[in-house]
């Protein structure tokens, strides 16, 4: 008995370097300075949620859903549903309006790296294996503001400045797990996840006149840390109908404490000067509850509800961040994110139907209360339609996922800034079967 590979065929190459083009290029594309949100300013930076591509378009839930065509890594417990070893890659165009209550407004265009997954079974249905790399968190901003600055008031030694905030980099997860069927009806898993990354913050400060030096402060926080997520997830058939079935799933993240290096920095040269040396901190993240419910009526439709909960208010680090001061208590919100979704599946179980019945149209919606905010009294929230289509392809088991999603985030109350933004996602989805176990005759 040996075990050999299958179909490695030189569409493998193209696949691979599809792959590796759309990872590449991403990663380029998102180290544009000051193009995101001002709100991804305070703490961390803007959280991003992305499960699949399945439910990119499904409102960013799906915590119920199993599948063998996606890696959902919402529930560690979907990665038993595991039948084909399968590569995915992803990128993420946004097209950000930012407007102020006098009706000023700004536009940008960003791109950046969706998502990499890949997956496969050591147990067919069974036993599955997954890897993954998301963004967990995004800081990118650019703020201005404009004084005037004197020595004395019968003194005409007065100059205008301008000052700039700019914001880079973010967070990072690699997530790695393993999911197992105990039951036909029931799956458990747990992943382990390392989060990693850099927030840098600018300060600087130019005159209009020239005998004032301009100065740049640069404020450099390296973070990285461990957690982990359990999941389990049932299916109840035969519901209401003899075809339809309903599945439950539950995620618990565990809390964690992330290990950090400051670095203070004045000026922009090759060797700029360092103020004060490296400083070490340590900054918390809050455990995270997520529950879903799917329901399916047959292989044709799905409809998917879930609710998301992070008890931010408890955040603590021994750095200061935008919006969170160590000495004074914290002004952190709770995040409750909630979300809903549909996908229509016109041929079902019918590989010979025509092409466009074999196309997966999806619909969602979410809405999702930031943890933080510039101001205590005033809730950011994010409100979004989601949208997608599935497209077969010539290969079997790789399908191509196109996902839109337009929404608001943030109020011109009180002097702040709302944003409208548009996204569209472009996902690769490959799969197929690699190992076949060969039986002696």
């Amino acid at each position: 008995m040996t075990f050999s590979m299958l179909s490695l065929r030189p569409r493998l190459s193209l696949v691979f370097s599809l792959l590796f083009t759309f990872s590449l290029a991403s990663g380029v594309q998102a180290q544009h300075r000051g193009e995101g949100s001002i709100y991804s300013r305070f703490g961390i930076g803007e959280l991003r949620t992305y499960v699949s591509s399945q439910g990119q378009g499904l409102g960013g839930g799906g915590l119920a859903l199993g599948s063998s065509n996606y890696l959902n890594t919402g529930n560690p417990a979907s990665f038993s549903d595991q039948f084909f070893t399968r590569l995915s890659a992803g990128m993420l165009y946004e097209n950000l309006s930012a407007a102020e209550a006098s009706q000023k407004t700004s536009r940008l265009v960003s791109s950046s790296l969706n998502a990499l997954h890949a997956s496969f079974p050591l147990l067919s249905n069974r036993l599955g294996v997954g890897l993954a790399f998301t963004p967990y968190s995004r800081v990118n901003f650019n703020v201005q503001t404009e004084g005037r600055l004197t020595s004395d008031a019968s003194v005409q030694d007065s100059a205008s400045y301008l000052v700039n905030f700019r914001g880079n980099g973010g967070l990072q997860r690699i997530t790695t797990g393993l999911g197992y069927r105990l039951h036909p009806n029931v799956s458990v898993g747990a992943s382990a996840e390392f989060i990693f990354g850099i927030l840098e913050e600018q300060q600087e400060t130019r005159f209009i006149s020239s005998a004032y030096v301009p100065s740049l402060i640069t404020k450099a926080t390296r973070m990285f840390g461990v957690t982990a997520t359990l999941g389990v997830r049932a299916s109840l058939p035969r519901v209401f109908t003899k075809e339809d079935a309903m599945a439950i799933g539950v995620a618990l993240t565990l809390p964690t404490t992330l290990d950090a290096t400051r670095v203070q920095t004045l000026g922009e040269a090759l060797a700029p000067d360092t103020l004060g040396g490296e400083i070490d901190g340590t900054a918390s993240l809050p455990l995270g509850f997520s529950a879903g419910v799917a329901y399916q009526t047959g292989s044709k439709l799905t409809m998917v509800l879930d609710a998301r909960y992070e008890p931010w208010s408890g955040f603590e680090s021994s750095f200061s961040f935008p919006g969170y001061d160590p000495n004074a208590p914290t002004v952190f919100k709770d995040r409750t994110r909630l979300s809903g979704g549909v996908e229509f599946f016109p041929a079902g179980r019918d590989l010979s139907a025509s092409y466009f019945k074999r196309v997966a149209y999806r619909l969602g919606v979410y809405i999702d209360q930031s943890y933080s905010s510039p101001n205590p009294g005033v809730d950011i929230n994010t409100m979004a339609l989601t949208g997608g289509f599935s497209f077969p392809t010539l290969l079997a088991g790789t399908r191509i996922d196109i996902n839109m999603e337009v929404g608001r985030r943030g109020t011109t109350d009180q002097n702040l800034i709302r944003d409208t933004f548009y996204k569209l996602g472009f996902n690769l989805n490959f799969g197929e079967r690699w190992f076949n176990q060969r039986k002696l005759r």
